[in-house]
C-alpha cells in the first residue's frame, strides 16, 4: 500500500511539472529548458510573500500565484518573443540561458540556503494515515489534488473556452492563425504564463512539504522525461509518461537501489526514444520538424 501511495505523489509531482513544457511545447515548439528555473523561482516569491504577509498563508499563495502569472508574461515579452521566428535550436538555448541566469539570480538574491516556508506560512504539514497501512503528508495529499484540478481545468480550457481553442489553432498553424485575426503574441504570452504558474504551484507545494534550496530546479530536470515520454504535444500524454516514470522510479527505489532515483526517469527516456521516440501520444510528423 505505501508503494502505491508514492507512486501516486511522485506522479502527481511529475505530471504537475511536466505539463508546463507540455504547454509551451504545444503552442510554440520550443522546448523550455528553463521550466526547472521558473518552477524553484516560484517557490522563492512563495518564501518572500510568506516574508512579508506572515502569518496569512491565503493572502501570501494568493501573491505568489500573480508574480508568476506576470513572471512568465515577462520572460515572453523580454526574451522569448524576440526569438519568434528564428530557428528551434536558438529558442531552445534561449531557454537555457534564462535557466542559468534565474538560478545564479536567486542565489544571489535569496542565498542557497536551505529554507522553510511553511514556517513563515503559519501552516502545519501533519502525516496522514491512508486505510491504516500507508502514510504520507498533508502536503503530498493537497499536491495530488492540485495536480488533479489543474489538469481538469487544463483539459476544459483548452477544449472548450475561446482562449483555449485559439492555442490549439496557433500550434497546429500559425499562419493561419494570424490570418484570421488571432494575436500570436498574445497567445505565446499567455502560454507562457500558464506554465510558469504550474510549474510555480509545484514548486510551492514541494517547498512545503520538504524544505526549499537551489536544488530544486534539478526535480523539473527531472520531470522533462516523463513529458517526452508521454509526448510533448499532448497533456495527456504528460499524465502518461509521468506515471511510467513515477512508477519505473518508485520500483527500483525499493526492489533496487535508492541511488538509482535520479537515473530512472532518463533510464525510461532512453527506452522509449529507442521504441516511440516521438512518445506515447506525441505527433511523429510534428516533432520530425525539430
Amino acid at each position: 500500500m505505501q508503494l502505491l501511495v508514492n507512486i501516486v505523489v511522485l506522479t502527481a509531482t511529475y505530471a504537475l511539472i511536466s505539463c508546463g513544457y507540455v504547454l509551451i511545447y504545444r503552442v510554440s515548439r520550443v522546448l523550455n529548458l528553463a521550466h526547472g528555473a521558473l518552477m524553484m523561482l516560484g517557490a522563492y516569491l512563495l518564501l518572500s510573500t510568506a516574508l512579508v504577509f506572515h502569518g496569512n498563508p491565503v493572502l501570501s499563495l494568493l501573491m505568489a500565484a500573480a508574480l508568476s502569472l506576470v513572471v512568465g508574461i515577462l520572460v515572453y515579452v523580454f526574451l522569448m518573443h524576440r526569438m519568434t521566428g528564428q530557428s528551434v535550436l536558438a529558442a531552445v538555448l534561449a531557454t537555457i540561458a534564462l535557466s542559468i541566469m534565474l538560478r545564479g539570480g536567486i542565489a544571489l538574491v535569496w542565498s542557497a540556503q536551505s529554507r522553510q516556508p511553511i514556517q513563515h506560512l503559519g501552516v502545519s504539514n501533519p502525516t496522514i494515515a491512508i486505510l491504516g497501512a500507508a502514510h504520507t503528508s498533508a502536503c503530498s495529499l493537497l499536491l495530488v489534488a492540485v495536480a488533479g484540478v489543474v489538469y481538469a481545468l487544463l483539459f476544459l480550457f483548452m477544449r472548450f473556452s475561446r482562449w483555449g481553442l485559439r492555442m490549439r489553432a496557433v500550434g497546429q498553424a500559425p499562419l493561419l492563425a494570424a490570418q484570421r485575426g488571432i494575436s500570436i503574441h498574445g497567445i505565446y504570452a499567455l502560454a507562457w504564463a500558464l506554465s510558469a504558474f504550474t510549474g510555480a504551484a509545484a514548486g510551492v507545494l514541494l517547498s512545503l512539504n520538504s524544505g526549499l534550496d537551489s536544488t530544486m530546479a534539478l526535480v523539473g530536470l527531472q520531470a522533462f522525461p516523463a513529458a517526452l515520454v508521454g509526448g510533448l504535444d499532448s497533456l495527456g500524454g504528460a499524465l502518461a509518461g509521468s506515471l511510467i516514470v513515477a512508477v519505473t522510479e518508485v520500483l527500483l527505489i525499493h526492489y533496487v537501489d535508492p541511488l538509482l532515483s535520479s537515473a530512472a526517469p532518463f533510464l525510461v527516456l532512453i527506452v522509449m526514444l529507442v521504441i516511440r521516440p516521438w512518445g506515447l501520444f506525441g505527433t511523429q510528423e510534428q516533432l520530425d520538424r525539430v
